[in-house]
């Protein structure tokens, strides 16, 4: 008898389980589960401190965002535009940063070890401590960055100058 009733409310609790998966902590939560923010609008969003690895964020509008001491590895942002863009302290390892406009954003102390950033725009960027070893960067890049590099990474150690091959 109790093992009737007790398999008849386990069967109710699991359909009950299948009729509503989601919890309200779940349905708010979705968009940072989201695998791609291809082509969105993220203009003042606020990423500081989350962890969005393998994440593709390819012609996103980041512009205003604030991304800092985000965990961006593996990422890509081809063609995405991060102007005025915070991402101070973000670990970026492995990201793709191709055609990206970083005009006034703040890479201060940002990891970008074995990043991809042929033919992103640095105007007016702040690079103070950011770590750029083994990235891929064209030599114009390289120029305009090596005449305004300094610091020292406070995660790896690494000099900004000596990531850029600055003479």
């Amino acid at each position: 008898m109790i093992n009737t009733i007790f398999k008849l409310i386990s069967g109710v609790l699991v359909c009950l389980m299948l009729l509503f998966p989601l919890t309200a902590q779940a349905q708010n939560e979705s968009f940072l589960q989201q695998e791609s923010f291809i082509s969105e609008d993220l203009s003042g969003e606020d990423f500081s401190g989350k962890t969005y690895q393998r994440r593709e964020f390819s012609d996103a509008n980041l512009t205003n965002a604030n991304l800092s001491q985000a965990d961006l590895r593996g990422s890509i942002f081809t063609a995405a535009v991060m102007r005025n863009a915070d991402l101070h302290g973000a670990n970026m390892t492995f990201t793709v940063l191709n055609k990206v406009d970083l005009t006034n954003a703040d890479l201060s102390q940002t990891i970008l070890e074995d990043a991809i950033l042929s033919r992103a725009k640095f105007d007016n960027t702040k690079i103070t401590g950011a770590d750029f070893s083994n990235a891929i960067l064209d030599v114009p890049q390289i120029d305009q960055l090596c005449k305004i590099a300094e610091g020292v990474n406070e995660q790896t150690g690494v000099a900004t100058r000596k990531s850029l091959g600055c003479l």
